[in-house]
């Protein structure tokens, strides 16, 4: 008899048929309550009233590299598993990240608005033909993970120098390090932030992180948008304080974006793109079964995730 998964987030058919040959797939709410397992997103809260209406449950596979909704402490005190399916879609990430920057420095959406509104010549565009580009730019990486190495090597290829800041030193990178956020930032000219998101870096960026960065500074986020205060950094993109920011992540998304961060013409706003490419979805898919086929056949996970 095959496994009982049940699926919290829509996957499409094609996907769906991958994963019937192994198991037998619950979509109906109504029904996880006889779910052996459950594929999910790692913002999805999975707490413990969740798993009190799932007494089966054994294990929760992660789709992605987060798992900040997952009530890891206590899934584990009821013995259950939990898996992410960390790297698989550091590539793409890593895509957009540079995508965002690029799109933020050279101003890609505001000559596109200009350009679609006929105003090739005036001030609007002349303005534009005066910023700094990436070349010779000093790049911050919060984070040099997966997802962080794979920014880092992109973005040396358009001959910048880089830095970063992590948990721990990475005494074989060639990257520079730096102690805290505060000094990488004190040092770049931008940065890019791929580090995981948890509460002990909630509003990492703030006010004073932003002034360190400075009035030219941009600010990329691909992580989540808890990580940054964006009341500090409406006020920063609006004065003047920040040049500008890419933004694929947001506090309150999908349905709170903020109307003063929508509005801003310095931003560049993506839907949570970061991992959605058809490539990073085949690859998080094959990650998320090797996990479940390893539980239910008894062998160690290849991505656990403990307390």
């Amino acid at each position: 008899m095959k496994p009982s998964v049940f699926l919290a987030i829509p996957l499409g058919k094609a996907f769906q048929d991958q994963l019937s040959g192994k198991f037998t797939l619950i979509a109906d709410p109504a029904q996880r309550h006889e779910a052996e397992a459950i594929l999910l997103a790692g913002a999805s809260v999975t707490s413990v009233k969740e798993m009190d209406e799932m007494p089966k449950l054994r294990i929760i596979a992660c789709i992605g590299s987060g798992y900040e909704g997952i009530d890891v402490a206590e899934a584990t005190r009821r013995g259950i598993k939990v898996t992410n399916t960390v790297g698989a879609n550091a590539a793409a990430v890593a895509d957009l990240a540079v995508a965002l920057l690029l799109a933020s420095i050279r101003h890609v959406a505001t000559g596109d608005r200009l350009m679609r509104a006929g105003l090739w010549r005036g001030d609007g565009a002349a303005r534009l033909l005066f910023s700094p580009g990436l070349t010779g730019r000093k790049i911050g990486i919060v984070g040099l993970g997966a997802i962080g190495e794979k920014i880092a090597a992109r973005l040396a290829a358009f001959e910048t120098e880089i830095g970063y800041y992590g948990r721990n030193k990475r005494n074989a990178s060639p990257y520079r390090y730096f102690e805290t956020p505060l000094a990488l930032a004190t040092w770049a000219d931008a940065l890019v932030l791929a580090h995981r998101a948890d509460e002990s870096n909630r509003h990492l960026v703030n006010a004073e992180l932003i002034e360190a960065l400075g009035p030219r500074g941009h600010i990329v986020n691909i992580t989540r948008g808890s990580v940054i205060d964006e009341e500090a950094l409406v006020a920063a993109l609006k004065s003047g304080k920040l040049a500008g920011a890419g933004l694929d992540v947001f506090e309150g998304e999908p349905d709170h974006i903020r109307a003063d961060l929508r509005e801003l013409p310095n931003v560049v706003l993506t839907p949570h793109l970061g991992g959605a490419s058809v490539e990073a979805l085949q690859s998080m898919l094959n990650a998320a079964i090797a996990n479940l086929d390893a539980f239910f056949a008894g062998r160690p996970l290849p991505a656990p995730v403990t307390a």
